[in-house]
């Protein structure tokens, strides 16, 4: 290896690296038994992984292949995203020992950008909770203390990204699972527009097309060129995405101007605010004051009972639908000892949603988006806390065959900030590193964007991570922390 060393390569993002591959100062195959050395040394600690081809990922670095992110390794989130020979699990005991026969368009165009995937990250079954802690693997722990939770759903690739084992890694998003898990972990973490990345061949519009695809990253410039990399329609999508002016890796270190910033901490159940994330905004209202954007303290129009009463019952028909998919892709029914209790009981309640309530809900919800379109014609962007708690205790968003719903109790007063709202509407969002409390636990900020304008998150993002720096700050479970050996 002529880089430096391990710890340079685990430093860098995956801009950083790909540059190193382009100058010839290192090789992919080294990148990617770099990567391997990382994953083996951390991982026991972390339980971020939970499958890798290490002998197929050597043999794709050995055949150096092109694009913008030649080299560079990175993990697949085991939900959603498929890869033709890979196991398949979707964090469920019913799908234990299912392996992939069909690749995603996503992985497809990450594979074009010249990725190199390793494995798979852990998520909860069916992504159904902002914690990452399945039956089927067991819980991932939180790199900055492991004895707390990286939210969900996307937590094993925000621990894997936090931990230094890959510089980025794919996630996804149907409620927050991106960014509540880049708020716990310490990332950057950004929501797409909807339609912005294809779910094709398997899906065409999830639920409305709440569900969306991205990454956890360390920096902004490597969700841009992520993004860049993946981003517009495939051929039989339902519908595109707002076309973006230019790449946003072109908007990373532009002037976003002076912008107009709602801000609030109020919580939509009425509860006080928790201090920790409280004093997260507070902070961002003071960078972003002293960038010279104009902060206002505004509540985001019309989240009534009425659209928390629809965003349930749309929770309840696709956790029905996902279920009735995989019987289908199964042929068979699962056992009751297969579903987790939460998962089972959303099952049997979704099966009780007609269609007739279904569209209903969906109804509801687009009028709500009308609303929040409105609201932003006053606004570029609305600042929150990302997590209305810093994280969780292992363990603690769980449920019992005696109390189904307490994992779904426990998990909402986390996530008390209707991260979902962005899912509703289409718009983009994103959770941005801000603050550590006392106990050393990150504390990310949330905005809200302007439906199809990644362009001015990006720009915002990118001001602050210049003037308000994160990445150079490290978890206690770290690579750089860790003896490594390359292969």
């Amino acid at each position: 290896m002529t880089f430096s060393t391990q710890t340079d390569l685990a430093l860098l993002d995956a801009v950083g690296q790909a540059e190193q591959v382009r100058r010839g100062d290192v090789t992919a195959t080294e990148l990617v038994e770099a990567a391997i050395a990382r994953i083996e040394a951390v991982n026991p600690l972390l339980n971020a992984v939970v499958s890798t081809d290490c002998d197929r990922a050597l043999a794709r670095a050995a055949d150096r292949p092109g694009g913008p992110l030649a080299g560079v390794p990175y993990l697949l989130k085991d939900l959603v995203a498929e890869r033709a020979g890979d196991p398949f699990t979707e964090g469920s005991r019913f799908l234990a020992g299912n392996v992939s026969t069909v690749t995603s368009e996503l992985v497809h165009r990450l594979e074009r950008a010249g990725l190199i995937i390793l494995g798979r990250t852990n998520s909860p079954e069916f992504g159904l909770l902002p914690a990452c802690e399945p039956a089927l693997h067991g819980p991932t722990r939180n790199p900055w203390s492991l004895g707390h939770s990286t939210s969900g759903s996307s937590g094993g690739s925000a621990a894997a990204v936090a931990a230094g084992m890959v510089p980025a890694a794919h996630g996804n998003d149907l409620g927050g699972s991106l960014r509540y898990p880049a708020s716990a972990c310490g990332l950057f973490g950004l929501k797409p527009t909807r339609a912005r990345v294809p779910l094709g061949p398997l899906y065409g519009d999830v639920l409305n097309g709440m569900a969306v695809e991205h990454a956890l990253t360390p920096t902004v410039r490597d969700s841009a060129a992520l993004l860049d990399a993946v981003a517009g329609p495939d051929a039989g999508d339902p519908y595109p995405a707002p076309p973006l002016a230019r790449p946003l890796a072109d908007e990373v270190g532009a002037a976003p101007g002076r912008l107009r910033i709602a801000w609030s901490t109020r919580r939509a159940d009425g509860r006080p605010a928790d201090p920790d994330c409280a004093a997260a905004v507070a902070e961002a209202v003071e960078v972003l004051a002293g960038c010279g954007h104009e902060l206002v303290e505004a509540d985001l129009p019309g989240l009534t009972e009425e659209v928390g009463g629809a965003i349930g019952t749309l929770f309840d028909a696709a956790s029905a639908w996902i279920i009735d998919y995989w019987i289908r892709q199964r042929g068979r029914e699962p056992g009751r000892d297969e579903l987790e209790p939460l998962t089972w009981a959303y099952w049997q309640a979704g099966r009780r949603v007609g269609a007739a309530a279904y569209l209903g809900a969906v109804e509801t919800t687009q009028r709500f988006g009308r609303r929040v379109a409105g609201f932003f014609e006053g606004y570029d962007a609305q600042l929150t806390p990302t997590l209305s708690a810093p994280p969780a205790e292992v363990g603690w968003i769980t449920s019992t065959p005696d109390d189904p719903y307490r994992a779904l109790k426990r998990g909402g007063r986390t996530v008390a900030y209707a991260g979902v709202v962005a899912n509703l509407t289409g718009n983009p969002a994103m959770s941005v590193p801000m603050s550590w409390n006392a106990d050393g636990l990150p504390i990310g900020v949330h905005l809200l964007g302007r439906f199809g304008d990644e362009a001015t998150l990006i720009r915002l993002a990118a001001q602050l991570e210049d003037v308000h720096p994160w990445a150079d700050r490290l978890p206690t479970v770290h690579a750089v922390h860790s003896p490594l050996s390359v292969r």
